[in-house]
């Protein structure tokens, strides 16, 4: 049986229909490649998801386990993204 890995951290980006054509898709490659590139693959996990069903404030992404959800965010905001992921806490 192989092992499973669970990361402490998981970024869930809806690549639906609105979102994905918002930036979500973008979204998933850009911070998969920081995440690589900052070695933190086994504490972030990019987790692409189908929809949340929060269409009109497109594009929407959640992380978790701290329960932050960001919306109309773009491709620019990636790295302050994953600082929230890190850091676990949303900012004041």
């Amino acid at each position: 049986m192989s092992k499973f890995h669970a990361p402490e951290k998981s970024i869930f980006i809806c690549t639906g229909s609105k979102c994905g054509k918002r930036g979500g898709k973008d979204m998933c490659k850009t911070l998969k490649h920081h995440i690589k590139d900052a070695d933190l693959k086994d504490t972030i996990e990019v987790v692409r998801i189908e929809c949340t069903d929060r269409c009109k404030f497109a594009p929407i992404l959640s992380i978790q386990p701290a329960n932050i959800w960001l919306k109309e965010y773009e491709e620019r905001d990636a790295l302050r993204i994953l600082k929230l992921a890190i850091d676990g806490q949303a900012e004041s």
